[in-house]
């Protein structure tokens, strides 16, 4: 979802967090992605207000949880509409699977975004089905959840396309004989259907 579908700057998060935070914003980027907490948050392991205090303890912040979320939030920017037209689009054609790794924060924020931006509520409509990490308790690079979409929706990985803009999610997925499309410009998408 993030980078494909929804634009995306962790930067944003970064300089926020350096805001509240007695450390560097070059510290924090280094780490903040890749802290445990984060991980186990994204699989809906640790609830959210445990995972707000961890971000308290390990960035030396002082913050409210509306401000916490705030910076969580920073980095989820615009859901431009062509891109769910293309959805649409492909939709009528293809079988569409949407596999991102959120959180719960996140995955409310998204779907303001997409109300906002489109009128949706959710983009249920679009795919067949939907696996968010936090509600699978399981994450991309993670062998085990590209397993889990192929094998419950009789997938054959030859003929399976798998996009992301994380070379790590992309090699993740290998190993399941899926194809993998590395997204790193806002353009490529449409390049890769021939749409627009």
């Amino acid at each position: 979802m993030g980078g494909v579908i929804i634009n995306l700057d962790e930067a944003k998060t970064v300089e926020r967090l350096a805001r509240v935070s007695a450390l560097p914003a070059a510290a924090i980027q280094h780490h903040f992605l890749h802290f445990d907490a984060y991980k186990q948050f994204e699989k809906g392991q640790v609830p959210v207000g445990a995972f707000r205090e961890a971000v308290r303890k390990e960035f030396k912040v002082k913050a409210t949880d509306e401000e916490i979320d705030d910076c969580m939030n920073a980095m989820l920017l615009d859901i431009p509409g062509e891109r769910i037209r293309l959805l649409g689009s492909l939709r009528a054609a293809h079988r569409l699977f949407l596999l991102s790794n959120t959180n719960e924060v996140h995955y409310a924020c998204f779907n303001r975004i997409l109300k906002e931006t489109t009128g949706d509520v959710s983009l249920g409509p679009y795919f067949e089905k939907s696996y968010y990490s936090h509600l699978v308790h399981m994450r991309k690079p993670d062998l085990e959840v590209f397993e889990k979409v192929v094998s419950e929706n009789g997938l054959v990985p030859a003929d399976t396309l798998f996009i992301d803009d994380n070379r790590a999610n992309l090699e993740g997925a290998k190993p399941t004989g899926i194809s993998t499309f590395h997204i790193t410009g806002p353009h490529q998408l449409f390049e890769l259907f021939g749409w627009g």
